[in-house]
């Protein structure tokens, strides 16, 4: 899913028109950054706000502030990636804070035009996502935001610590439980 790059002209341009800075060995480009975690990056604002619309907007407020503060980024306090989706945690919880209500979650439609086999699969397929999408639902926020930077940020355990702000073992207990709580409404639904 490409997130709508035409929402970010001012990155890209500013992206563009900056001479190239020199990163270190160890740490990719702010352009590197961006197009290998854009799509990452809707993904969990998507999670977090349910609202496509509004997560272009959290993603794209998330990748003007990691571009105005990449200077003050300090690789001895964890990844790039991880430092990037820590802004964009903030830029979600922001527009959360903004909105106080979340909006509802829509579901999957199935392929059209396609041999009666693979439609069977693209309706199962939506069914499944649809009934992880409605246990997703059904979980605190804090259980969806944990789930949303494990697996779509892709976030190690220690990279999720960082993020949130406690210790590697609180982060693992914390996904652990949050991930039995998910399976637990999926059996729930079934």
């Amino acid at each position: 899913m490409n997130f709508g790059l035409a929402r970010n002209r001012a990155v890209t341009s500013a992206l563009l028109d900056r001479p190239s800075e020199r990163p270190s060995r160890a740490e990719p480009s702010f352009e590197e950054l961006y197009r290998s975690s854009a799509d990452a990056v809707f993904a969990y604002t998507c999670t977090l706000l349910r609202d496509p619309s509004a997560a272009e907007e959290a993603t794209a407020l998330a990748f003007e502030r990691a571009y105005r503060r990449r200077k003050s980024f300090d690789p001895r306090r964890g990844s790039q990636r991880a430092w990037l989706f820590g802004i964009a945690r903030n830029a979600a919880l922001d527009e959360l804070r903004r909105r106080r209500r979340m909006a509802p979650l829509e579901p999957d439609s199935g392929g059209a035009g396609a041999e009666a086999q693979e439609l069977h699969e693209a309706a199962e397929l939506a069914v499944r996502r649809s009934a992880v999408r409605a246990a997703l639902a059904a979980l605190p926020a804090r259980d969806r935001e944990l789930i949303a930077l494990k697996f779509h940020a892709g976030l190690s355990n220690v990279e999720l610590a960082r993020v949130l702000g406690v210790t590697e073992t609180n982060a693992g207990t914390r996904l652990h439980r949050a991930l039995t709580r998910l399976r637990k409404a999926l059996d729930e639904t079934a």
